[in-house]
């Protein structure tokens, strides 16, 4: 190994730790990085909205609002960032790693729980630890409207109809006058509990394609 590799080695060490990512990978999300920031030592999120694959995505803002977000940051903080720096960038970056043939049974359900996390913090936009109506609402109106044919009030309408059905599915005895104050994470894992996220849960907007990054 050259001096350059032994210091590049050196220098991302800690990030290698904390996601997973070889050095080789590392550099790779160094260079796009450099790209997205034009050349500066942090990103903000007019950086990242000016990416022309995220341009017509329904989820564009939460998608955004996801890097910069604390508590995606694998250390327990609330809050936002203003702006991001590097080492933020590859802790987002991280939650998208799908699982390795090495790891065991209990990485990767450890693996999901994060991915799980994320996600859910994406829709939780007041971090109460909860998807209020209105939050998942938000959601589903902006999908829905991407389509052209669907007014308004007819996406509340299927909103409103779903929460209504997580509600039952969640609190079986609920009465007709309980009110249902949200999705915790609880029950957003039930809700998921079927699906296989874990490999297919990716991203290509940044041009890094995240399914190709793993050891």
């Amino acid at each position: 190994m050259g001096a350059s590799q032994t210091h590049s080695a050196y220098k991302y060490q800690d990030l290698m730790t904390k996601t997973g990512f070889s050095l080789e990978q590392i550099k790779n999300l160094h260079y796009r990085f450099r790209q997205l920031s034009e050349n500066n030592e942090t990103l903000s999120r007019e950086n990242l909205e000016n990416i022309k694959d995220l341009a017509d995505n329904p989820i564009k803002k939460q998608i955004v609002e996801a890097f910069f977000d604390k508590r995606n940051q694998h250390q327990n903080e609330m809050g936002s960032f203003e702006e991001i720096g590097f080492e933020q960038f590859v802790m987002v970056m991280s939650h998208f790693r799908p699982p390795t043939p090495k790891m065991t049974e209990e990485e990767k359900l450890a693996m999901r729980k994060d991915k799980l996390h994320f996600l859910f913090n994406m829709h939780d936009s007041d971090n109460d630890g909860k998807i209020t109506l209105e939050e998942y609402r938000k959601v589903v109106e902006e999908l829905l409207s991407m389509s052209g044919d669907i007014e308004k009030d007819t996406a509340r309408g299927i909103a409103d109809a779903a929460m209504l059905e997580v509600a039952s599915t969640n609190v079986p005895n609920m009465g007709p006058d309980d009110y249902y104050e949200g999705i915790t994470f609880e029950h957003f894992e039930q809700m998921f509990k079927e699906v296989e996220m874990e490999s297919r849960m990716h991203v290509r907007f940044l041009d890094v394609d995240t399914r190709t990054i793993h050891s």
